[in-house]
């Protein structure tokens, strides 16, 4: 069978709810576009948006903390640089390319949390920094793209016997048709997508964020656990480089050289 893009996804804000899109353009070296180009830091964070550096994800609000922000749902608007979120009780849509807008959806999220008087969110973007939880390695890896093989996640829903959503992941690229977890073992092998090149660089390693159940917030799959139990590691998808520019779309022939 073919290899295929099932789903193209990005996700603004760390840690929160991801958009997905038809088709995308990639530029070499650099990631995903629009992905995890904002973050919400905890207080004392020591992130200076005038000068950049990679923190641990520990430093930011995120689900493998804060699990209650699986049922936050936001969408970025690239075009306005307006985050709308949204929770069952309440809702706002916010000009983050402003300070009084950052400000105000910062509170939105202490609210929606039920944070202490004495701790606000920060809301930080510092383009081209990504806040992605590989930032800490090195520039490229900051920049990699997430890829995942669905093959795999049906067969440790099937090992495990319980159906896992694949977007508990919260990969860039869903591929479909591709030996369960082979594609684990293809790092430094290139994949052909579209117009684009992405080399594989490195398996991804899973956390207690993959733990939450998408539509409850409820800890109900010890993912790493059960992914170690099964298959001795606790990996689940690969992340990529771009390393020649291109338009990939759902849907597209998935080639591997």
């Amino acid at each position: 069978m073919v290899i295929a893009v099932n789903t193209l996804t990005r996700y603004p804000v760390k840690g929160m709810s991801g958009q997905t899109l038809p088709r995308v353009e990639l530029e070499r070296g650099n990631g995903f576009p629009s992905d995890r180009l904002f973050g919400f830091a905890r207080p004392n964070s020591g992130f200076n948006p005038e000068n950049p550096r990679p923190l641990p994800k520990t430093k930011f609000y995120m689900l493998a903390r804060d699990a209650a922000l699986v049922k936050l749902r936001t969408e970025f608007d690239e075009n306005s640089g307006t985050l709308a979120m949204s929770s069952p009780d309440n809702s706002g849509t916010f000009d983050i390319s402003t300070m009084a807008g950052r400000a105000s959806a910062s509170q939105f999220l202490k609210t929606y949390l039920s944070l202490p008087e004495d701790e606000t969110p920060e809301l930080y973007e510092a383009s081209p920094h990504r806040f992605t939880d590989v930032s800490v390695v090195s520039v490229s890896m900051m920049n990699a793209v997430s890829i995942i093989n669905l093959d795999s996640v049906r067969e440790f829903s099937k090992a495990i016997g319980q159906e896992v959503d694949p977007r508990r992941f919260r990969g860039n690229i869903h591929v479909s048709n591709m030996s369960p977890f082979s594609e684990l073992d293809m790092v430094g092998q290139t994949l052909s997508i579209g117009t684009a090149r992405l080399k594989l660089v490195e398996r991804t390693t899973r956390c207690p964020a993959t733990e939450v159940d998408l539509a409850t917030g409820e800890r109900n799959i010890k993912t790493p656990v059960k992914l170690r139990e099964h298959y001795g590691h606790m990996d689940m998808g690969v992340y990529a480089e771009v390393v020649q520019g291109g338009v990939i779309s759902e849907g597209d022939v998935v080639e591997v050289s």
